[in-house]
């Protein structure tokens, strides 16, 4: 007999699959299409600017998205950084700022149309109705999922813990060898994250934030 946590599982993966999946590409995009207006056009030479999953897949980033998306409330994955050379660009500090905040924005945009689809979606189940595992009712659910996740993707990239956006942003407005200094943190910021999240610290601080802005974005569209 088919297990029914097993089939929740499934459920809960292909809600969450395209719109986070869609959300982990284009936040690479945007670093790639702000560093090409930048003058860096790397990314773009390397066929990274595009919303196809294939040259962004990181199979780790890719294998921890499905797991945590089958066993966890929080799902977690990633994509293949996009490449950035400075050197390319105009302006290299204003540029790499530039690069740092597309990623983040882009996620909250798309947050806000995923909202969008849930607002309309509403709409139709307050008219027509709509019943628990029909297609409606899925889309529903994927774009509730969108808004969340979204914002999630936003916000802990916006963290200051190197090498995650939020460091980029912070090291632009330091002295350049404060800000070299920081960016060594690198090298342990992937250990801290884990740590954050595995005590529960980074979902403390960060769940009010999703939350408020997720609220934001449902209200935005009550307004209509």
């Amino acid at each position: 007999m088919f297990d029914s946590s097993l089939s929740v599982s499934i459920t809960n993966l292909a809600v969450a699959f395209v719109p986070v999946l869609l959300g982990i590409i284009l936040h690479e995009v945007a670093h790639g299409w702000a560093a090409s207006l930048c003058g860096d056009h790397t990314a773009r030479m390397l066929g990274r600017l595009t919303l196809n999953p294939v040259p962004h897949i990181d199979p780790m980033g890719l294998a921890m998205f499905v797991l945590t998306a089958l066993a966890s409330p929080f799902v977690f994955g990633w994509a293949k950084p996009v490449p950035v050379n400075p050197r390319n660009m105009r302006n290299p500090e204003r540029g790499m700022l530039l690069v740092s905040v597309a990623g983040p924005l882009a996620n909250m945009l798309l947050a806000f149309v995923c909202a969008g689809g849930a607002a309309l979606m509403w709409r139709y189940a307050q008219t027509a109705g709509m019943t628990e595992g029909s297609a409606a009712h899925f889309l529903l659910r994927m774009f509730v999922v969108g808004t969340l996740s979204n914002f999630a993707l936003a916000w802990i990239n916006l963290v200051p813990i190197p090498p995650l956006d939020g460091s980029h942003i912070v090291e632009s407005f330091l002295p350049r060898r404060l800000a070299w200094q920081y960016s060594r943190l690198g090298r342990w910021g992937f250990v801290i994250l884990i740590v954050l999240l595995a005590t529960g610290l980074l979902g403390a601080i960060l769940g009010p934030l999703i939350e408020w802005s997720s609220e934001l974005a449902f209200s935005f569209y009550r307004l209509f």
